[in-house]
């Protein structure tokens, strides 16, 4: 029996050197796609979804790039889960880490061609990779005992993670937004008390950070327009039993005034359970779901505001931020925890009416307020400060930074290379091609500027020779300049990231030779 005959007729296999083509095929594709998004002159991508209402997003954040791609190639899919994994872990360094990884695997391909074993390569991947990081542990600057110090480094490490997004314009602006708002949090890295509103109109420059917190609602009609010292109860109940529901009951009755008795027993039950939530001793009630009007009523008599349907996430972040508790049951006041804050009341952002909380029990809590031309710029604009806000909680965390623009490859790229002179043995073009890779990341920040990339990276590598260099490549005058002066500071735990993760693709997708694919299983005809 021919050995081909195992799989069933629509299953495909792919073996040895076809497999290893195909899947470094794919990764080159991708890492290809979103190469032309890195550093401060990379392009933006727009994805346009063919589903319903082509929504079209305008972004160079490669993981969301790569969230929207679909993929048939496996090892492709490999590199998106990366990219995602680095946007989880530490927030930036989504494109870095594909374009590194495809690197290595171009590189490794010239290996296998040249007849080396991929467990070979990858052996030799792996030292250099420890090496590369020890070449980092050696050159990390680390500011934590000195605050001014640290907290202009975390300004740069902002305005050049900005830098490369649609912010760059204002980076300052935002990079000092950004800063203060994870002083604020006082080093966790739980950015859920910061709240990031988007209000389209007016332009970047007009956004601004607030201390306390916004809730993207209106007040109700007839009901208290500020309230000082608030306690505040936070609830997900349904407000809305007042009347009969038509629909799905059915209840016979043998005259109208039979409708109208059970309607007045409805109305005494939303009554009770409004009482019961005034037991509380609140003057603020938020809800998640609806609030009708006649309960709206009672709590507009008793002098309490209702605000319903406050927003989804938003609610959770208000318990939060509040220090109160969501209740969704109120017979015993005394075990629910209220929610409290100085002053509540109605803010005006554009055409908007939003509700404003300030002196919350949560000091770390505030909300950025995001300005800007359109949905499109303002989605952008989120997702870039969130990169930003990301690395710079993490590097409260682990305050070791390092210079930028493409210093941190060159620096590796040198240690890389002097390890494979000394290594004997096939592992040493390995380790070689493992710094052919690293000096691909400012080959392509020159080449996204427009520069002559490979004048620079020679430039950079001559300067590199001597101890102590801090060049790197400038991309706004186009030549190689000190990243020192120039304030270009990336995040440790970033770099690191990018590196550990790269490799590790790398070697997942060097160790296949053979790709396997299934026929999906049919449907048997059911006659």
């Amino acid at each position: 029996m021919p050995i081909d005959k195992i799989f069933k007729d629509e299953a495909s296999e792919e073996k040895g050197e076809r497999a290893r083509m195909s899947s470094f095929v794919g990764a080159m594709a991708i890492s290809d796609l979103v190469k032309t998004t890195l550093g401060p002159k990379g392009m933006d991508k727009i994805l346009q979804s063919t589903g319903r209402g082509h929504a079209v997003t305008v972004t160079n954040d490669g993981a969301t790039i790569l969230k929207s791609l679909h993929i048939d190639n496996p090892a492709a899919k490999v590199l998106i889960d990366i990219s995602k994994v680095q946007d989880d872990e530490v927030g930036d360094g989504t494109t870095s880490v594909v374009v590194l990884a495809g690197e290595l695997l171009r590189e490794a391909e010239k290996l296998v061609a040249s007849k080396i074993h991929p467990m070979t390569i990858i052996a030799g991947y792996r030292m250099a990779a420890e090496c590369g990081r020890d070449a980092l542990l050696k050159r990390v600057i680390d500011n934590k005992e000195n605050p001014e110090k640290f907290r202009s480094d975390l300004i740069k490490i902002a305005m050049t993670t900005l830098c490369s997004k649609i912010l760059s314009q204002d980076k300052e602006h935002f990079a000092e937004m950004a800063v203060d708002a994870i002083f604020r949090l006082k080093g966790s890295t739980n950015l859920e008390s910061i709240q990031i509103i988007k209000k389209p109109g007016g332009s970047l420059k007009d956004s601004f950070l607030d201390e306390g917190f916004i809730l993207d609602k209106k007040i109700g009609i007839g009901q208290p327009k500020r309230i000082e010292n608030a306690k505040i109860l936070v609830a997900n109940t349904a407000m809305d039993t007042d009347k009969v529901k038509i629909y799905g009951a059915r209840v016979r009755v043998d005259s109208m005034t039979k409708v109208a008795e059970i309607e007045g027993a409805e109305k005494e039950k939303m009554k009770d359970k409004v009482n019961k939530i005034l037991a509380h001793g609140i003057n603020c009630f938020v809800n998640r779901q609806l609030i009708y009007n006649f309960p709206e009523e009672l709590f507009a008599d008793a002098g309490v505001l209702a605000i319903e349907h406050a927003d989804f996430e938003g609610i959770e972040r208000l318990g939060l931020v509040t220090g109160g508790e969501i209740a969704s049951t109120f017979d015993n006041p005394e075990s629910v925890k209220l929610g409290e804050c100085k002053l509540i009341e109605e803010i005006m952002i554009g055409e908007d009416k939003l509700i404003h909380f300030s002196g919350v029990a949560m000091g770390q809590a505030c909300s950025i307020v995001l300005r800007g031309a359109s949905h499109h710029v303002l989605d952008e604009a989120e997702r870039s400060l969130h990169d930003a806000l990301c690395v710079l909680s993490q590097t409260v965390n682990d305050s070791r930074v390092l210079l930028g623009g493409g210093w941190p490859e060159m620096v590796m790229a040198k240690e890389v290379d002097e390890l494979a002179r000394k290594t004997p043995g096939k592992k040493s073009h390995a380790i070689e091609a493992f710094s052919r890779a690293l000096v691909s990341i400012p080959t392509t920040i020159a080449d996204n500027a427009g520069l002559d990339s490979a004048e620079l990276v020679a430039q950079l590598r001559a300067e590199h020779h001597s101890e102590g260099c801090n060049s790197g490549i400038d991309v706004i005058s186009g030549s190689v300049g000190n990243m020192e002066e120039r304030g270009i500071y990336e995040a440790f735990k970033v770099k690191q990231a990018v590196l550990l993760s790269a490799t590790e693709a790398a070697e997942m997708i060097l160790r296949v030779d053979d790709i396997i694919t299934c026929a999906p299983r049919r449907r048997e005809d059911r006659m």
